[in-house]
């Protein structure tokens, strides 16, 4: 699950970190991935193991909502890609300083993108081949890597912030009309359900390979189109923490935050009522929503880290942020359970069964960060 700072387009292994970075979107980062590398089985073993109330609570908040509503971890993709424009202003508008061609920049957006979507492939698939109706082409590092590489040209082509925000706009109410007044075949028009949809339609009829639920893909290509505007979200973003003149100050620059993501769950839940909110169909109410707890998880640990610069506690999850595509695919390839059962299965078999069940999950989180820690102090980052 993805969205890096000063070096985001350039496509590159083992290259050293860049000099210019915002902490705190390193350390949100981290936050995130942390959760999608497993932290969320913490609440599933002690709610399993305990029956607590407060634990099985929060194990079903780090659920998918199965079809229309939100729930915190639905926002766990969407602020991965959200922070990927939120790199863009510093990213590409460094470049734009320094008077490098956009052509130039737009085939490194480009290049990214389609990296990314091949990742994703390669994620979803493994690097064996399998037949094409076994593959599926639809996927978390695929949406990222398209929806962010538009977004990235919309900033790029588009530099009056207007022109941004009509985009912005043109793509929710667009899809959302599309998505009411189109009929699907055999369905009719405004049926947002699994099976007549007409992102699911659309997928059907244009994306090879399988789709993740038979008939309908929650990264296919047609969603894409508003999940352009979680970019797009994040690209705003960005450019109000780089800007200068009469937003210079951090603190106001906080507040605008705070409003700016607060103004978003308002729309978004409001629209939801006539636009369901739905993170498979990513509606543009989700769009809204998922961006404004975006927006303000990105102030909180702007103003802690940036604005206070209390950012000692954040190491943890820097490390974790400064390679976060990394240990997205690298439990794919590198068996990390081994690595903990080695070192922790032998004292934990002291303790009764919670503590090592949740010992066990603890362990396999040290070992994965002991590895990017490693790959951290030898300044060895995957950059795509």
């Amino acid at each position: 699950m993805q969205q890096t700072s000063t070096a985001a387009s350039e496509p590159a292994l083992a290259q050293p970190a860049p000099v210019r970075r915002l902490k705190s979107l390193d350390a949100l980062r981290g936050f995130d991935m942390f959760w999608i590398a497993g932290g969320e089985e913490i609440f599933y073993v002690l709610a399993k193991t305990t029956g607590w109330a407060w634990a099985a609570f929060m194990a079903q908040q780090f659920t998918h909502v199965e079809w229309n509503g939100f729930r915190p971890y639905d926002c766990i993709f969407p602020l991965f890609l959200f922070m990927a424009g939120v790199s863009t202003p510093f990213a590409v508008g460094s470049r734009l300083e320094r008077g490098v061609p956009k052509g130039e920049l737009a085939r490194k957006m480009i290049t990214r993108g389609l990296i990314l979507v091949l990742l994703g492939i390669i994620y979803n698939n493994g690097i064996l081949v399998k037949t094409l109706s076994e593959t599926r082409f639809g996927s978390v590092l695929g949406r990222i890597g398209l929806a962010g590489m538009c977004g990235q040209l919309i900033y790029l082509y588009f530099p009056n912030p207007k022109v941004q925000y009509a985009w912005f706009a043109g793509l929710l109410l667009a899809y959302w009309a599309m998505m009411k007044l189109i009929p699907v075949p055999g369905c009719g028009a405004g049926l947002l359900t699994i099976d007549c949809s007409l992102a699911g339609y659309i997928d059907r009829s244009i994306m090879p390979g399988r789709l993740y639920l038979k008939v309908h893909d929650p990264e296919g290509l047609f969603s894409t189109l508003p999940a352009i505007g979680t970019a797009l979200l994040g690209i705003f973003s960005g450019q109000l923490l780089k800007s200068e003149g009469r937003t210079a100050n951090r603190g106001q620059k906080t507040l605008w935050l705070v409003l700016g993501g607060l103004s978003c769950l308002v729309l978004g839940y409001s629209w939801g009522l006539v636009f369901p909110i739905n993170k498979n169909l990513w509606t543009s109410s989700f769009v809204l929503v998922a961006g404004g707890w975006s927006v303000l998880m990105l102030a909180l640990f702007y103003w802690i880290i940036d604005v206070k610069n209390v950012s000692g506690w954040a190491f943890f999850f820097t490390v974790i942020g400064m390679n976060s595509i990394l240990i997205y695919i690298a439990g794919e390839f590198i068996d990390f359970e081994y690595a903990a059962k080695f070192f922790f299965e032998g004292i934990l078999s002291f303790f009764a069964e919670p503590v090592r069940a949740v010992g066990a999950i603890v362990g396999l989180l040290a070992v994965k960060w002991a590895f990017l820690y490693i790959l951290y102090t030898k300044k060895v980052f995957l950059r795509v």
